[in-house]
């Protein structure tokens, strides 16, 4: 029997890159079911719809099936995991996120995270990956999701079969606690660029607000690291490999 991936991510149902994952997991063999956001839910992390109705509505070819889901990343796995499958899927497998999920500012406030953290909470293997991009190409990716770059192509498709078979491997093991691995594809990935495990960089990034004429608006900075280490995803990412970090929040404030 074929086993089964639910994805989602927090940048939309319509993005290409989801996709594009959805492409790889099916030739790597997995029934695939797909419950994502109906448009972007970035930097939400955590956060669950509690004040209002969240309507879904089936999503036409893609996958073997899949909803669009007018909420949030959690939302969505939460809603698929209760009311929507049928059975419990095997893996959840969240993005692939437009630009990176390093740091543990990110890290905390990634819907992309988050969604693989709902499917840990209910006792699914889960895995949260991300594509680092380049500014400029970042910025047209965003303004027209839907569509891929030409130039981005193969290495988006070489981070999702990666992405997919790192998820089929977790397919049948052993899952305890509330794990999530997260991860991160550096911007020219291959198929020959090796994966090293990392830890979440420490940045601070001060304020993430400038004035505007009707208060304040969100303006991004890179933040400035507490501490330089050579195994902190961002380090990592930046020699070009792949980061592999492994959230076991189970083991969170234990001596």
């Amino acid at each position: 029997m074929k086993p089964t991936v639910l994805l989602t991510n927090d940048d939309g149902i319509g993005t290409a890159f989801l996709h594009a994952l959805v492409a790889a997991c099916q030739a790597e063999g997995f029934v695939v079911k797909v419950a994502a956001p109906s448009g972007e839910r970035s930097w939400i992390g955590r956060a669950f719809s509690r004040h209002r109705k969240v309507t879904v509505a089936a999503y036409p070819s893609l996958g073997d099936e899949a909803w669009s889901i007018d909420g949030t990343p959690s939302d969505c796995v939460n809603i698929a995991l209760s009311h929507l499958l049928r059975q419990k899927p095997d893996v959840v497998l969240s993005g692939l996120n437009i630009g990176f999920n390093a740091t543990m500012p990110l890290s905390l406030s990634s819907g992309t995270i988050a969604g693989a953290i709902e499917g840990t909470a209910w006792g699914i293997p889960a895995v949260a990956c991300s594509l680092d991009l380049e500014q400029a190409i970042f910025a047209r990716v965003h303004r027209t999701s839907a569509e891929c770059p030409p130039e981005l192509r193969p290495h988006l498709e070489t981070a999702c079969r990666h992405a997919a078979r790192f998820a089929k491997a977790l397919v049948g093991q052993p899952h305890r606690g509330l794990e999530v691995h997260s991860l991160n594809y550096p911007a020219g990935v291959t198929d020959t660029t090796p994966m090293e495990r990392a830890s979440p960089a420490l940045v601070r990034h001060g304020s993430l607000f400038q004035p505007s004429e009707l208060g304040y608006r969100f303006t991004w900075n890179d933040g400035k690291a507490i501490e330089l280490e050579e195994n902190s995803d961002l380090a990592v990412l930046e020699r070009g490999l792949i980061s592999h970090t492994l959230y076991d929040f189970s083991q969170v404030g234990r001596i």
